[in-house]
């Protein structure tokens, strides 16, 4: 199985400033750098997929097949118990595409406005899938669920989209009020990516 070993590279089928940043913190023990597929001129592709793992697969083969490398996805959202685990697949875009993440935390607030908070519950959900190559028959697929609950106002300044409404009672803050080597411990991408890791390191490879 070709897989990727210290020193080498992955392209990361996103464009995320923020996400790019939490993935690559968590492969520094690694010393694999997972590069924004921007950097090889891959265009984005529409994520037509009904949920986190079908999305995933389809940004990975889409990377790997315009990059030529072994391909990283990351499909993640924000599902909330009172909207019917909305916003779910569309988090990134619940207020509509290329909304910002203020604009997308804005309407969640206010679509939650009144509820009470023993009902505001909620989890960040994450599936990573790394593909060897486009046409990979058996990409490896992780998950990461971190369980919280949404505040009725931002606190913090960490992080990035929903973290500065999404509150992790074992801490007793926000997410963006954690700092990051915390919260790569603690959340959805972080247990991804070391389950991940574990599979990576099943197959032989040097993670």
């Amino acid at each position: 199985m070709s897989i990727p070993h210290a020193g080498e590279a992955l392209v990361l089928a996103s464009n995320n400033p923020g996400k790019a940043r939490e993935i690559n913190q968590l492969l520094l023990s690694a010393r694999i750098k997972a590069v924004p597929q921007g950097d090889f001129a891959v265009p984005e592709v529409a994520e037509t997929g009904l949920t986190f793992v079908e999305n995933a697969i389809l940004k990975a083969r889409h990377a790997a097949r315009y990059s030529d490398l072994p391909a990283l996805a990351d499909d993640s959202g924000l599902e909330v118990d009172a909207l019917a685990g909305a916003p779910g697949i569309y988090s990134a875009r619940y207020a509509g595409p290329g909304a910002s993440d203020t604009v997308n935390l804005q309407k969640l607030l206010a679509d939650l406005e009144g509820v009470e908070e023993s009902k505001r519950t909620a989890r960040f959900q994450c599936v990573l899938v790394y593909l060897r190559h486009p046409a990979d028959p058996t990409p490896l697929i992780c998950q990461g669920t971190w369980e919280g609950s949404i505040l009725t106002a931002p606190r913090g300044e960490h992080g990035f989209g929903y973290d500065p409404i999404f509150w992790v009672p074992t801490h007793g803050c926000s997410s963006a009020e954690l700092d990051p080597e915390t919260k790569n411990r603690l959340s959805h991408r972080g247990q991804a990516l070391r389950a991940l890791q574990a599979l990576l390191e099943s197959v032989g490879t040097d993670v």
